[in-house]
């Protein structure tokens, strides 16, 4: 493009999905007279005597928790998907549907409950990385689950019904329609060019700087060029890793390490506890080579202009596409400039 792209509406492809975006830089200079709400501050306790994920707490199911001292997962008490589904698959003319069976779990990343990731110690963060590939292998080994997610869900706004700092993992028969779409681009990628997708469009990233945020001897943290919230990030290896399961102890380390460095962004940007759902994008678990994947950990944070003001998909983005305010560059920058300690122990 000749004219400015910051300046410019425009679309932008998504290379792991196919999908495109628009982007319309100069509505950010439009004045806010919509919702707001007050930000309230919560100093919570290292324990909740009433908190279900606590340690030693009972939960609903009437199970106790063990007193765990590090990162602890257990079958979800209320799970989406059940272990074994008798309905049967249904076709009636254009109605359709088909049983699916799958395990959830909750992961606790720590026993206190005051702490979230931006505030955890390296060493207890590499801990919940650990867990997360102990229960990929785990999970994935078993008969019927073709696919792990790993996911985060941060506030309450994020749908977070517990504050204590926890995270999930679904794993399923099938697999789910995001990694398909991406597993496509992916694989075209491969089979025309031997490459991981994901490794050239790093290389290209990390040679122009517009967009990157923190680098880590095995890792990058970026705001992707296609990026559809205003500060959403990605985590992408610099090896070709397909899945979790392959990185070392110094390469678990380091995850933990970028992912603490990009989540004191995020809280340093309105100083507060910033809200996202996060989730790590990996191989199916299917049997099948995979030599395509290239795995990555995304962040979708809803905030937009300040801890009040959120940014929702309505309108345009329900029944046309996604769209933003905020260039990546943009929001790259405002994120880049922020100091690397946490606000709350400046």
């Amino acid at each position: 493009m000749n004219t400015d792209i910051n300046t410019t509406p425009h679309r932008r492809y998504n290379i792991l999905t196919g999908e495109w975006i628009l982007v319309s830089p100069h509505r950010n200079k439009r004045p806010w007279q919509g919702k707001t709400e007050k930000q309230t501050t919560e100093k919570r306790e290292t324990y909740d005597p009433s908190c279900y994920l606590c340690p030693g707490n009972t939960r609903n199911s009437g199970k106790t928790n063990p007193e765990y001292k590090k990162p602890f997962s257990f079958e979800n008490d209320f799970p989406a998907l059940l272990p074994k589904n008798p309905s049967e698959a249904f076709e009636q003319d254009l109605l359709k549907a088909e049983p699916e069976s799958g395990i959830c779990k909750v992961v606790c990343f720590s026993p206190d409950h005051s702490l979230t990731l931006p505030i955890m110690k390296i060493e207890d963060i590499t801990e919940v990385v650990k867990l997360w590939k102990k229960e990929y292998a785990n999970l994935g080994a078993k008969q019927n689950i073709n696919y792990v997610q790993i996911f985060e869900n941060k506030g309450d706004i994020m749908g977070c019904s517990n504050p204590h700092p926890h995270g999930q993992i679904w794993s399923q028969k099938s697999i789910p329609t995001e990694v398909q779409k991406k597993s496509e681009h992916l694989k075209k990628y491969w089979l025309e060019n031997k490459r991981s997708l994901l490794s050239d469009y790093l290389k290209q990233e990390l040679k122009l700087q517009e967009r990157i945020l923190e680098e880590t001897e095995h890792f990058v943290a970026l705001v992707p060029y296609w990026a559809v919230w205003p500060f959403e990030a990605m985590i992408i290896p610099k090896n070709h890793f397909q899945h979790i399961g392959q990185l070392n102890e110094e390469e678990e380390v380091d995850f933990a390490k970028i992912i603490k460095k990009l989540t004191i962004k995020y809280d340093n940007l309105f100083e507060t506890s910033f809200p996202y759902s996060s989730g790590i994008h990996q191989a199916p678990t299917d049997g099948l080579e995979h030599p395509e994947w290239h795995f990555h950990m995304s962040f979708y944070p809803p905030l937009l202009r300040s801890a009040t003001v959120k940014k929702f998909m309505v309108g345009y983005e329900m029944f046309a596409g996604p769209q933003r305010d905020i260039t990546a560059e943009q929001a790259a920058q405002r994120l880049r400039e922020l100091p690397e300690v946490h606000y709350s122990f400046r």
